[in-house]
Formats: C-alpha cells, sequence, structure tokens
C-alpha cells in the first residue's frame, strides 16, 4: 500500500479537484483506492457522493484507531458498480477540525499511521486530501505518508507556498518521518492566454525545477462538471475529458513509486 497526502499550504487552487483526478487514474489503472478525507470542509466526501450509515469518519478514527472504528468509517464511493475494483471514501467531518492544532503531540501525529496498518492489505494506494494549512492534520497526513504531491496555480501567492510547503516537509523529514518524500508540484488551473500565467509558470520553473510535474493542468470547465456529477474524468463523455483523464494517467504515474505496482 502506497499513501500519498495531497497538499496545498494555500487555499484555492483546486486541490480536491486532483485529488479526485487522480483517484480517477488509479480507478482506470485497476488500483485499489481509498481516499481519506482530512479536510474539515469534507469537500471530497460530497464529490464522491458517499454516505456513512454508522455516522463514522476520520475524526471518529483519530479518537480510536482500532480495526472496527477504521472499517466503519470507511464506506464506497459512488464510483464503483459491482464489476468494478473498489474506490472506498474514509468520511470526511467538520469535526475532525478539533484535532487540527497548531502544536500536536508526536501521539497525535501517528494515529492515522496506526489506522491505516489495519487495512493496509486491503488497498494498493491511499490518497489523503489534506488542509490548507500546516497544523495537525496536514502533520498527521504527512506522518502517515510515503509522499506528499503539491498543488499550486500559476500566481504569486502559490509560488511562497509552494516554498513554504517544500520547507515544511524538510522538516517533517527530521521530526517525524525520514522516509517522507517530496512527490512534485501539480501545476493546476492554469490559462495559457493569461501573460500573468505564463511568467509565474516560467518563474515556477525556474525555482522549483524538477519538482514541477508535466503535464500541466490548464483551467476548464470538464473538471467541475464531472466532480459535480460524481462521476470519474475518465468515465466523463467528450473529447475534453479524453485528453484530461490522459494528463491524470501522466501525473499519477510520475506521483507514484511505480515499481511496486
Amino acid at each position: 500500500m502506497q499513501v500519498v497526502s495531497v497538499s496545498s499550504l494555500k487555499g484555492g487552487v483546486g486541490k480536491t479537484t486532483v485529488t479526485l483526478g487522480l483517484a480517477s487514474a488509479a480507478f482506470a489503472k485497476g488500483l485499489r483506492t481509498l481516499v481519506i478525507d482530512m479536510d474539515p470542509q469534507s469537500d471530497v466526501s460530497a464529490a464522491l457522493a458517499s454516505r456513512s450509515s454508522h455516522g463514522y469518519s476520520i475524526d471518529s478514527v483519530l479518537n480510536n484507531t482500532s480495526s472496527s472504528v477504521v472499517r466503519q468509517a470507511v464506506v464506497p464511493s459512488s464510483w464503483t458498480g459491482p464489476a468494478d475494483v473498489p474506490v472506498h471514501i474514509m468520511m470526511g467531518s467538520p469535526a475532525v477540525s478539533a484535532h487540527d492544532k497548531p502544536t500536536p503531540t508526536k501521539q497525535d501525529l501517528w494515529k492515522l499511521e496506526e489506522a491505516l496498518a489495519t487495512i493496509e492489505s486491503q488497498y494498493d494506494l491511499v490518497l489523503i486530501d489534506c488542509p490548507p494549512s500546516f497544523n495537525g492534520l496536514t502533520q498527521t497526513a504527512w506522518t502517515a505518508a510515503d509522499s506528499v504531491v503539491i498543488i499550486a496555480e500559476p500566481g504569486l501567492f502559490s509560488v511562497t507556498a509552494v516554498h513554504r510547503t517544500l520547507l515544511a516537509l524538510q522538516a517533517m523529514r527530521l521530526k517525524m518521518s525520514p522516509r517522507l518524500r517530496t512527490a512534485g508540484v501539480i501545476i493546476n488551473r492554469f490559462r495559457p492566454d493569461s501573460p500573468e500565467h505564463l511568467f509565474r509558470l516560467d518563474e515556477m520553473k525556474q525555482l522549483f525545477g524538477d519538482h514541477i510535474l508535466e503535464p500541466i493542468l490548464d483551467e476548464t470547465l470538464t473538471l467541475q462538471q464531472s466532480t459535480g456529477a460524481a462521476v470519474p474524468i475518465h468515465r466523463w463523455p467528450g473529447e475534453s475529458a479524453q485528453t484530461i483523464a490522459r494528463y491524470f494517467d501522466r501525473l499519477l504515474v510520475k506521483v507514484l513509486v511505480e515499481e511496486r505496482f
């Protein structure tokens, strides 16, 4: 099981949309996938149109990491039918914000790692949608992760946010998890007709070099439409959707340590 945290220390960059795109690529590849909704806004839970009949969520798991609680917090997504390799979701909850402390203890930080150890044989890939801050929830997700992929848009504040995220990752490797690697930076919502976006993209390539993952994701309504309909982009009709799906296929290969599969 490979665990990837999808992160940004700046909100509004389309982090959840990219999480869903990578999940769709994993679904198309036939990987047994679990999406964990660590963001108190719980957008990825809403996008996957899932509901827990037990009332369990990521908040429940961080309060009690027993295998019974973990299993009840995980539910099937709306994407998968009886013949499909499953995509599951560990449900989000606004209540998880209680765990987003600015100075979490080491015991707090290990909780998700402990929870995932109880189900690791069931999944090939775990994608964690993190909140846009470097408090307890993001640090907990990173402690459980093998790698972190950073989401950014081509703007001034995203440039500084990527820099802060890379520094935070370095600190986490020293503090908690030497195995944690930086999977790279995915640029989202790029407008090729915008001089500002072209300038910032060039700036980010100069500053972050090999961290920038290709292809760059253009701003498009197609992703919003498939997300709103709770359908993976790989099953959304149209040439635009097929192009975006191929982009996410390529990005998933770069994010993952591919020899594990």
